[in-house]
């Protein structure tokens, strides 16, 4: 076991990292997960867990946040009128599906492998966050049936194997086809639930050799509990944010951020 004095620190960066994910989650609807998978893994790591299977601990935890703070972002936003539950009707099915399917996918492969996806779809999508115009568009009304289909199974499956909410592909993809910023903000909260709750009862059922203490299935129970106290406070600050400022210079600022901790874990991945 580790000792206190490795524990603490830990336990106070933790508290620090989930309080900026609540608030990164609620103001630009890209869903905390996107800050805590690797920070999960930089703090497993430096406790000493390793093993094939680090990367899926990281995920489910982080997606077991992501269950109570979509909830609470979602309803922030609901209570704005940022919540389209139409879109949430229509891409909530392939949503759950791709989440299953992502989960079993993730139970399957090694953690150096979900460390290349994450890598590899975190730096796309800091990319388009840094460089993306408000002028683009796939489309001036969301797609139909087969359309959402298609791209919510998708959203769900990647985001359940990134370990994060839907918001990271599903405000992109939104603002895409001429959804308001604020709405797609808000209706992306709504995903994260939609993808996260299945994820977590997948999950829950793995059995991760070497896990650290006090882990059920791939879901660490004392970083869920320390981050998600933190993520509570500041989710509703976020949301209020969202609504009250321009988040552009902040979203540019993030991309940069993410971009750097996505070439950090693709330079683990190659082992440079």
């Amino acid at each position: 076991m580790p000792e206190l004095a490795t524990l603490l620190p830990l336990a106070a960066l933790l508290v620090v990292i989930g309080a900026v994910a609540g608030v990164i989650g609620g103001l630009l609807g890209v869903g905390g997960g996107i800050v805590l998978v690797p920070a999960f893994f930089y703090a497993f790591q430096a406790l000493g867990y390793g093993g094939d299977h680090l990367m899926q601990i990281c995920v489910a935890t982080s997606l077991a946040t992501i269950v109570v703070t979509s909830i609470r972002s979602g309803a922030g936003h609901n209570r704005k009128g940022a919540l389209d539950w139409g879109v949430l009707r229509r891409w909530g099915p392939g949503l759950v599906i791709g989440a299953a399917l992502g989960v079993l996918v993730a139970a399957q492969v090694k953690s150096v492998v979900l460390q290349a996806v994450f890598g590899g779809l975190a730096g796309l999508a800091g990319l388009y966050m840094a460089f993306g115009r408000d002028s683009w568009r796939l489309g001036q009304a969301m797609p139909g049936p087969v359309g959402a289909g298609g791209l919510s199974g998708a959203v769900g499956f990647f985001s359940a194997l990134m370990g994060i909410g839907g918001g990271t592909f599903g405000v992109p993809l939104m603002t895409l086809y001429n959804m308001p910023i604020h709405r797609a903000v808000g209706t992306a909260s709504g995903f994260g639930v939609l993808i996260a709750v299945p994820a977590v009862l997948g999950f829950l059922l793995l059995d991760v050799a070497d896990a650290p203490p006090y882990t059920i299935g791939a879901v660490s129970i004392p970083a869920f509990l320390i981050v998600i106290g933190s993520t509570l406070v500041t989710t509703p600050l976020g949301v209020r944010l969202a609504h009250a400022m321009n988040p552009k210079p902040l979203k540019r600022a993030f991309a940069i951020f993410l971009t750097l901790v996505a070439l950090n874990m693709l330079r683990k991945v190659f082992g440079w």
